[in-house]
This record gives structure tokens, sequence and C-alpha cells, in this order.
């Protein structure tokens, strides 16, 4: 791994995984997992949006995806089905927009497979800087909201009854959301994103009743099947996204299947 693009893609492929694992218990506890791979298709426009006016990927998937986590979180509520229309009309509307986007563009295909399917190899330098100041932004507000933000997402009523302030957390978590998915989505892509975000999350739940375990494990995970992925797809000249997704189910079906579930302790 001398070349420059494989060196991008290990530090692509450890910085990504470090912010789903720290994201991905709270998805879960949330019950946003729908939510978390509704953003990636929601972010599809974007890309090709990005491309008419000669803006970077990353900027394009960015503004996409923290938009419509904007909308989702100050829209959605848990009850009366509020957050499933929300994200439904959310990701109805963007990826309308995204096919007339592709349909303007002259040079999206390419483009347009790796927002779907992921290209780690193909990651910037430039990128990698992106995705280091998102992961710095990610954990820090995460450390300092994490109480609140774990009390609200385990039992949303009796924390709006302490005052916790629910709404503006509700948002704040959606909005870091957007970000990991941003990075996410170069990584597996928008299809496949639901295996780096989620099923880490829930195979370290599945094994784990503590949130700070459960984040760590998630983290381990995450960075397991994303480096296992690699080399995998190095030796044996497969799409790395592929050997990254089927690694992370692998263990959450193994796992799913020889353990037990766990609840969440505050």
């Amino acid at each position: 791994m001398t070349s420059s693009f494989m060196r991008n893609a290990l530090i692509g492929g450890t910085l990504v995984p470090i912010a789903a694992g720290v994201i991905g218990d709270f998805v879960v506890v949330r019950g946003t997992a729908c939510a978390a791979q509704a953003l990636g298709h929601v972010g599809l426009p974007g890309a090709p949006g990005a491309g008419l006016l000669g803006l970077p990927v990353t900027l394009g998937l960015a503004v996409f995806c923290v938009g419509g986590a904007i909308v989702i979180g100050a829209l959605g509520r848990r009850r009366a089905g509020d957050r499933e229309v929300a994200t439904g009309t959310v990701l109805a509307f963007a990826v309308g927009l995204g096919l007339y986007f592709s349909s303007q563009a002259t040079r999206s295909s390419s483009t347009m497979t790796n927002v779907l399917f992921g290209n780690l190899l193909a990651i910037s330098p430039q990128e990698l800087i992106v995705f280091a100041a998102f992961l710095v932004g990610v954990v820090a507000v995460v450390c300092a909201v994490f109480r609140p933000l774990l009390f609200a997402s385990v039992d949303e009523r009796v924390a709006r009854s302490r005052r916790v302030p629910v709404r503006a957390l509700s948002v704040l978590f959606m909005v870091l959301l957007g970000l990991v998915v941003t990075m996410s989505v170069q990584v597996v892509g928008t299809l496949l994103l639901f295996a780096l975000v989620v099923t880490p999350a829930a195979t370290a739940i599945m094994l784990t009743p503590r949130p700070g375990r459960a984040i760590a494990l998630a983290l381990v995970l995450n960075l397991l099947s994303v480096w296992a992925g690699l080399v995998l797809a190095t030796m044996f000249s497969l799409p790395p996204s592929f050997c990254i997704v089927t690694i992370a189910c692998t263990i959450w079906l193994v796992v799913r299947l020889t353990g037990r579930s766990r609840q969440v302790q505050l």
C-alpha cells in the first residue's frame, strides 16, 4: 500500500469508520436507521448538482445531506408517524431533483456510480482534510452533549419532562448524522450505507448494554470491516464496497445467531 491512492484509501477508511462508529449507537437507539439510509439518497442530487456548478462533490453531498437532516429533524417527531412522513417527503423531493440534475449533466455517469456504490479508492487528499474536520466536529459535539442526547434517545417523554431540549438535540443529532452520511457515501455509497452506519452499531448493542462500550465496539467493528475489506479488495481485485459490506453483515449475522440482545443502560 505504497501508492498515493491506497494511502488515501487507508486514511479515509480510518476517518469515516470512526465517525460512523461514534454516531451509529445513537442511530439505533433513537430508531432513526431508516432516516440514516434516507439521508444517503437525499444527498444524491448533491453530486451532479456540484458538477454542474463546478464545485467539489463533497460540498454538494454535504449541503443536501445536512439540509435534509435539518428538515427531518425539525419537522419529524417519533409519534404519529411524523418522522416517517417528513423523511419520505424529503427523500422523494431529493431523488426527483437528483434525476433532474443528472439529466442536465453531461459527464455524470461515473460520479453517480461512485455516489450509489461508493469508491474508497477515489478519495482525494482534499476530501481527507474535509473528512478530518467533520470527524473532529462530530466527536467534539457528541462528547459535549453525550448525557442529554442519550437520555433523550432512550426515553424522549421523560427527558422532555425533565426539561431536556429534546427538539434542539434532535436537530443537532440529525446534522451530525448528515455529516457522517456525507462521509460514508463516498466509502460504500448510498445503496450500501446502512451496513456502515447502522449494522456495526446494531452488532455492538447486541454484545453490550453499556452505551460507551457499545460505541467503542462499533468503532472497532467498523474499522475491522473497512480495513479488512480494503485488503481483500486489493488482493482479489474486488469492489471495496462489496467486501466492506459483506464483512460487516457477516459479523452481524454471526452475533445475531449466537448472541442475545441487550437493553441500553443509562
